[in-house]
């Protein structure tokens, strides 16, 4: 970790510190009812949604084979370790550590890693038109006499205008990459060079993913699976709340209902640091629950917690068996997947038309 990136942690370590010291004496907590909230769960609902969560990875890695498929046969059984062990990183070095699947799955399939990433880049805009259609599809079927019902309203609309820009750039990616990504690093390099060259890289992959799908079957499968996989997702996130059988605020809880918790638990992962991030999740999923359907804060924090442990944390044990019998070391594999990522992008910068 180079001097900038401490500094950026010690920053945001005392940013949060200070955060807790201004508000511990204005929030009423009863840690008591918050260990209650826990005794008392229905674990059936909790390994429901760790088996849901569990399904999504397959489906990572059947989608992964789908985007080689045109270059290399890969049996998806073969990515998933990779899967898990990437995301085992993630969840204990934070974001820095995204690149790791990529990475591995490159060593793997004895591919560049170039083509990995741009797989990696193309992976995350499915996910995030998946994950817009399926939030604007579930809002829209919110019942107006639900309290908050113009926020859901609201939000269902922002996710389907984004779904419709995701589309859009898609397109334009799709026939002239290499324009919008000269056009990208020359704006944004105007204020930062190293951030016009990273985003300019991205477009690079992006297109470069999207050429991969070459008919519209291959379109058409990765799709129906990412939207497959968000649906697991969302239903991971209602079996947690129905978890907690004695707070009627999330026993009830309606798919639809639990869209805005899942965006506010997707939004807090964005920034995801290193074990603080975890604490942070699940103080953003906490208030969303306190706010949007009412729940008692103690059991909205004992949810956020399960939440983090469900959607999150559940990989760890099986991504440190991997580990172990892939012979990976996790730190030194995310720190070279950083570094191999820099000088992807150093490489595109130069390749770029």
């Amino acid at each position: 970790m180079n001097k900038r990136k401490l500094i950026f942690w010690a920053v945001v370590v005392a940013a949060l510190a200070v955060l807790v010291a201004v508000f511990r004496d204005k929030v009423h907590f009863d840690w008591k009812m918050f260990w209650q909230q826990l005794r008392f769960v229905s674990w059936r609902h909790i390994w429901a949604g760790i088996a849901l969560i569990y399904a999504t990875y397959w489906l990572r890695s059947v989608r992964w084979a789908v985007f080689l498929s045109p270059t290399k046969k890969v049996p998806a059984v073969t990515l998933l370790g990779p899967q898990f062990i990437g995301f085992t990183a993630v969840a204990l070095f934070g974001r820095l550590a995204d690149l790791t699947r990529p990475y591995l799955v490159a060593r793997r399939v004895e591919l560049p890693l170039s083509t990995q990433v741009a797989v990696y880049t193309i992976e995350r805009m499915f996910d995030l038109g998946a994950a817009a259609l399926v939030f604007s599809s579930a809002l829209a079927f919110t019942p107006k006499t639900l309290p908050h019902h113009d926020v859901f309203v609201r939000a269902g609309v922002v996710s389907l205008a984004l779904t419709l820009v995701i589309a859009v750039f898609a397109g334009v990616v799709r026939l002239a990459g290499g324009v919008v990504a000269g056009f990208a690093r020359g704006t944004v390099g105007l204020l930062s060079k190293s951030a016009g060259e990273s985003i300019s890289s991205k477009i690079l992959g992006f297109r470069d993913g999207l050429n991969a799908l070459k008919s519209a079957k291959d379109f058409g499968v990765t799709a129906a699976i990412s939207l497959l996989m968000w649906l697991l997702i969302g239903w991971a996130y209602v079996q947690t709340a129905h978890a907690f059988v004695h707070t009627p605020e999330l026993a009830s809880l309606t798919f639809s209902r639990t869209m805005l918790l899942m965006a506010a638990s997707i939004g807090g992962s964005l920034l995801q640091l290193p074990i603080i991030g975890w604490f942070t999740q699940i103080a953003v999923t906490a208030a969303a629950m306190h706010e949007f359907y009412g729940a008692p804060i103690e059991a909205a924090t004992a949810c956020g917690a399960l939440l983090l442990l469900v959607t999150f944390l559940c990989i760890i044990p099986t991504g440190l068996v991997y580990s172990q019998i892939e012979h990976v070391s996790l730190k030194k594999i995310a720190d070279e997947s950083g570094a191999a990522k820099d000088a992807t992008i150093a490489a595109d910068a130069g390749t770029a038309e």
